[in-house]
């Protein structure tokens, strides 16, 4: 859809020539931007330095300049999504309004990709479409979607590769790039961000990748603003408006064929051998004036020439104008952006999001596989070390052996899914920030997905185990001591995922959640009985707190109700002594309630975990709206 009368001033484009026609477009414009960061002693450091301009519907805005110049910061700032550390004044205003981006109104796709590793490009594109496009469209008309969007980023050959990661070669990074921008233009957002959707693509693909980008914009009247770092002449020319940065100070604003005459006038002009933009880039870069050939006057020169360029940009005619647009703009109050667009109903994405996690931890080895092989190795070495383990006296030292033993080693080793459940909290992390759904169908689809595999790594060792040690007989102890199990290893799974949103990466994770398991373990009441445990700390709270004691009571109950030992070591067995005994006296179990509430218990800590990963989340979400 291109649009009729546009007219450019001294380099600055109209927007207000299509207020009329502005498909209910967003424009979007920030006056007087300034971000710092807190420089401990030294006070704070200025990361962006006053910045005013606008985006239109239906136009490309592209923020250029040398690395580390703050485009990044200027594309988070404008999208919402400071880091909480940074602080930020003026203004940023929706068509004239000061208004919160809603979740799903604009899409954002970030420089580094984050998808999920397992599934093929038309799995990724399409889980996502069921996820965010709303009920009123039915499969069919989702699946489409998806494809027609797939096509119109080019990745027709590689519709049924993985997409790959950890040493699986999937695809390239470029297609890997245009799989993300896919899934973010599925909605058809009217805002658009992407940041450096070009880095690591060669030429033709990053070419090809922008021609399709603005010639949505041009189609849906999105409002599109990329940052870019190294654009070909070829990509250049497809842009509307530039930002030009340099340490955070705008150099030029306008029209990207005004550019030219701009910097001319300042005595640079651009040989028309050269790519406009590396000219550009290379007057202004900072960086790299401090190599030893270079004399002291000509890095004088070089910040000079910077402070000049901004000086003349700030005392010209085209910024005059930006201000003026900037304030028409904002004048019109065009109304308010619509504030969400239909999603999936929240029963539908949970179904979906369940479907896509359980395939995900299907095909990936290192989440439950290799636990599950593991697992069975152990409970062998553990079944034939302790074979047939009898009712003499030292049995009753063994029998609590192997159920310490199992209780310990198999949650401490549930922390092996760790890498692979920070995967998808980073995939969780990106589609939550761009409102594809919300926390609780995360934490329920997760947990959902994930029982069966749970179900697996309790059973199959545990029938190893218990059968070849020996343990009590009978189908309802055998159940009791699998559902302890399952309980433990989910509950593990829950500390884990509350880890993982409180720590940056998965070495630092693993490192704290068996850290903490190690002072459950201690603490639960089998290495020192609940009595002698010192009181302070060790007895309340943590005794109290440790899921291991639980596990440990109900499993101690399950297994010594009901048997007899001999009293000592000598005696052939004449005097025999009864199991409730032995739990009270020499293990201090609580006997005054039974092994199904120690069961109970568990299971509560299994959803209280998951409360709290929710909690954390919504906390953290609240602190950044209201930052």
């Amino acid at each position: 859809m291109e649009r009729d009368g546009e007219c450019e001033k001294n380099g600055a484009k109209d927007c207000t020539e299509i207020k009329s026609n502005s498909y209910r477009g967003v424009f979007l414009t920030w006056n007087d931007l300034w971000v710092s960061v807190g420089n401990g002693k030294k006070g704070n450091k200025s990361i962006l330095q006053g910045l005013t301009g606008y985006a239109c519907p239906g136009d490309l805005l592209a923020i250029m300049g040398p690395s580390g110049c703050g485009k990044s910061t200027l594309l988070d700032s404008l999208a919402g999504r400071l880091d909480s550390k940074l602080k930020q004044s003026g203004e940023i205003l929706i068509n004239g309004r000061k208004q919160q981006l809603a979740y799903g109104t604009s899409a954002y796709a970030t420089q580094n990709i984050v998808l999920t590793w397992t599934l093929t490009t038309r799995e990724a594109v399409y889980y996502s479409a069921q996820l965010q496009l709303p009920n009123t469209m039915s499969r069919a008309e989702k699946r489409d979607r998806a494809e027609m969007i797939i096509n119109e980023m080019g990745l027709q050959s590689c519709i049924d590769t993985k997409i790959g990661g950890w040493g699986n070669k999937g695809l390239s990074t470029g297609q890997q790039r245009r799989v993300s921008i896919c899934i973010e233009i599925l909605t058809r957002p009217k805002l658009l961000f992407l940041d450096e959707p070009t880095s690591g693509l060669d030429s033709s693909a990053s070419y090809h990748v922008m021609k399709r980008t603005v010639k949505l914009a041009k189609r849906y009247g999105m409002t599109v603003v990329v940052s870019l770092h190294q654009p070909s002449s070829e990509i250049f020319k497809l842009l509307d408006n530039l930002c030009l940065l340099s340490l955070g100070r705008t150099i030029y604003f306008g029209s990207s064929n005004a550019v030219n005459q701009f910097f001319s006038t300042n005595a640079f002009s651009c040989s028309h051998l050269q790519n406009p933009a590396d000219e550009y880039l290379q007057r202004i870069n900072t960086d790299f004036i401090e190599e030893v050939e270079s004399s002291v006057e000509e890095q004088t020169t070089k910040m000079e020439i910077i402070d000049m360029l901004v000086e003349s940009y700030a005392s010209s005619e085209i910024y005059n104008l930006i201000l003026g647009e900037v304030a028409q703009i904002n004048v019109q109050q065009i109304g308010v952006m619509e504030m969400r667009r239909g999603h999936a109903s929240f029963f539908f994405q949970c179904l979906v999001l369940t479907e896509r996690s359980f395939v995900n931890m299907y095909r990936d080895l290192g989440y439950y596989w290799l636990r599950l092989v593991t697992y069975v190795a152990l409970a062998f070495s553990l079944g034939t070390v302790f074979h047939n383990i009898g009712n003499s006296y030292s049995s009753m030292q063994a029998r609590g052996s192997v159920i310490m033993f199992i209780v310990s080693l198999q949650t401490l080793m549930a922390t092996g899914g760790f890498p692979s459940f920070v995967e998808e909290m980073k995939v969780f992390r990106r589609e939550r920030l761009n409102g594809h759904y919300g926390v609780a169908t995360f934490v329920i689809s997760n947990t959902i997905s994930s029982i069966p595999f749970v179900f697996l790594v309790a059973v199959i060792p545990g029938v190893i185990a218990y059968y070849l040690v020996g343990l009590q007989q009978g189908i309802g102890r055998f159940l009791y001591f699998t559902m302890t199990l399952h309980a433990c290893i989910m509950l593990v799974e829950g500390l884990m995922m509350v880890v993982a949103s409180l720590v940056p990466n998965f070495l630092t994770g693993l490192i704290i959640t068996s850290g903490i398991q190690g002072l459950m373990i201690l603490s639960g009441g089998f290495f020192r009985l609940a009595n002698d445990l010192p009181k302070i700390f060790w007895k309340y709270p943590m005794y109290y707190i440790s899921f291991h004691k639980y596990a440990f009571q109900g499993l101690f109950k399950n297994e010594f109700e009901g048997l007899k030992f001999p009293k000592t070591q000598y005696d052939g067995g004449s005097y025999l002594i009864d199991g409730d005994t032995i739990l009270r006296d020499v293990w201090q179990v609580e006997m005054d309630y039974s092994k199904w509430i120690d069961l109970d218990i568990l299971i509560l800590m299994v959803v209280l975990y998951r409360l709290l990963f929710f909690g954390i989340n919504k906390i953290g979400e609240k602190m950044k709206h209201h930052h």
